[in-house]
């Protein structure tokens, strides 16, 4: 798989990642084992970007990363996160983006990665009580200890992300974007990464699994699945979502691919690196075939046509969330 930049600091990644997050935690039962052969899997099919967070288990996502990529640390680049305040016993206490936290947070990574240092580190969410500037400057001061390679921000709004790279350098922004949620076109956090030269990291390319045509009734969730909470895939939003899915998947038949496969095309081209989480080897393997996927300008304006902004029933509010780092 083709290796690209991400953002204008040096950093390069595969244009395809891996999110661990469901492998760990609010997705569903574990199978450490196949999300351990998932990892390896991606190794082999060339993706060098693998993404998780200290707050995924806690913690034990970072341990199951480890594990996976064992002597293979040094093939790839490792990217975790910090900014909710988490005990060692696992307990969540709230936002914490002080310096303090963030060098407390990465010594505990580094042992649960069983590495000596990350090379992308995330500010995960935007602490309100802590001006960007003071965090992004921890942070920068942890990348000139060679403990950080390089920095990124979550979900901030497009302000927020100028002062923060006015502070320090930033990577990459990582915030939801796919065709069920396009906020980041309008919201000008899109076009303020690119005018900075910041990578820009989808989370949730696949609309947190909507967009893979998996789901028909929220009983294709398993139990204790995070989703069954969301107003996306409420019963009266799946069935008004499914139509959406519906009008891609014939685009997509007609690219002989699938409606997934479809969608982080539309990401790829969009000059941005998504992370689809995946715990199969299955789906990582049909992932990957994204990226072998052309769209033509014709075949981009109909995916635009079948799933504009603000298409999708029960969308999350991501306007309301960046308010609150806007201080």
């Amino acid at each position: 798989m083709k290796q690209v930049a991400l953002g204008s600091q040096g950093l390069r990644v595969s244009e395809l990642g891996l999110g661990c997050m469901g492998m760990s935690a609010f997705y569903g039962d574990r199978d450490d084992a196949e999300s351990v052969a998932t990892v390896r899997r991606a190794l082999d099919l060339g993706v060098t970007l693998f993404d998780t967070a200290e707050v995924y288990g806690p913690f034990s996502n970072e341990k199951l990363l480890r594990e996976a990529l064992g002597s293979r640390r040094d093939e790839v680049v490792v990217a975790t996160k910090f900014g909710l305040r988490i005990e060692d016993d696992g307990t969540v206490v709230g936002p914490d983006g002080s310096p303090a936290y963030a060098r407390r947070a990465l010594e505990r990574s580094l042992r649960h990665l069983g590495t000596d240092h990350v090379d992308l580190y995330y500010l995960h969410r935007v602490d309100p009580g802590v001006p960007i500037e003071e965090t992004v400057g921890g942070m920068g001061e942890l990348v000139a200890e060679g403990k950080v390679r390089h920095i990124g921000v979550s979900e901030t709004s497009a302000g927020t992300l100028r002062r923060a790279h006015a502070a320090f350098p930033v990577t990459a922004i990582q915030s939801e974007y796919s065709l069920f949620e396009r906020d980041a076109e309008h919201n000008g956090v899109l076009d303020t990464a690119r005018e900075l030269g910041i990578g820009f990291v989808p989370f949730s390319p696949l609309g947190r699994g909507f967009l893979t045509g998996t789901f028909q009734t929220q009983a294709d969730l398993p139990e204790g699945d995070a989703r069954r909470g969301l107003p996306r895939f409420g019963e009266e939003a799946i069935a008004a979502n499914l139509r959406v899915v519906e009008a891609l998947r014939r685009i997509a038949d007609r690219k002989d691919c699938t409606t997934a496969q479809l969608a982080l095309a539309w990401t790829v081209a969009a000059g941005t690196v998504p992370i689809p989480g995946t715990k199969r080897r299955a789906r990582i393997e049909e992932n990957v075939a994204a990226t072998e996927i052309t769209l033509t300008a014709e075949d981009l304006a109909e995916i635009d046509a079948a799933s504009p902004h603000g298409v999708a029933t029960g969308a999350r509010n991501v306007e309301a969330a960046l308010a609150r780092d806007r201080r």
